[in-house]
């Protein structure tokens, strides 16, 4: 990782701090929010600058503490009342622009692969092809909630799809992580995602898309 392009980190930092300002106002600017979801970076970025994530050998055992207590804030929030009140009060067209942070993420995914961090299956180069959410976006915005010209069980149909497309890289993520990836054939061990900043990759930005996803599907349903 030391030999990697300044341009690679610089991006995925502006694209982190796109997504969550980006969140943010989804909330309509919910200080709470905002205070816990720094907390949670600072936590998660302190343990991956210590090293914590880095060790090959130990990051697969490790890596369920970036992932897990953002799903059960995502499931506390579908099983709560006060929970899914949250869910109804984002601003759904912040929601669907907010998907094109993807196409970012997937250029960075594609040059971490080149410098030999992540396996080619996590890119669009290879069987991760979510940067079509991102570029989809702008017209599912455009089309669905600006112009009208799209019924919900579209837009729900497309945030399903944008779901199966991520759950896609991140099955693909989690089996290629060291002690896993030569039991799958995958040919090259998915270490970036123990380093900063890309640990907010999974920390932050999947929890985000996904919480994303789940306020649109229902407010669509609705």
């Amino acid at each position: 990782m030391e030999n990697l392009p300044t341009y690679v980190y610089l991006t995925f930092g502006a694209t982190a701090i796109c997504a969550i300002w980006l969140f943010y106002k989804a909330t309509n600017y919910s200080k709470p929010f905002l205070l816990g979801l720094t907390g949670w970076i600072v936590i998660q970025s302190a343990l991956a600058l210590s090293g914590f994530y880095s060790n090959p050998s130990t990051l697969t055992m490790r890596f369920p503490l970036l992932i897990v207590p953002p799903l059960l804030f995502l499931v506390s929030r579908l099983l709560t009342k006060s929970g899914r009140a949250f869910l109804d009060s984002l601003d759904l067209p912040t929601l669907t622009i907010f998907h094109v942070i993807r196409i970012p993420v997937e250029i960075v995914l594609f040059w971490l692969f080149l410098s030999k961090a992540v396996p080619e299956a996590m890119t669009f180069h290879g069987r991760n092809f979510d940067i079509l959410s991102g570029i989809s976006a702008p017209f599912i915005y455009y089309f669905g909630l600006v112009k009208k010209k799209l019924s919900n069980a579209v837009m729900i149909a497309w945030n399903l799809i944008c779901l199966g497309l991520l759950l896609n890289v991140v099955s693909a993520a989690i089996l290629s992580l060291p002690v896993r990836f030569e039991q799958f054939g995958f040919e090259q061990p998915n270490i970036a995602l123990g380093f900063f900043p890309f640990v907010l990759l999974p920390a932050v930005l999947v929890p985000l898309v996904l919480l994303s996803t789940a306020a649109a599907v229902k407010q669509l349903l609705k």
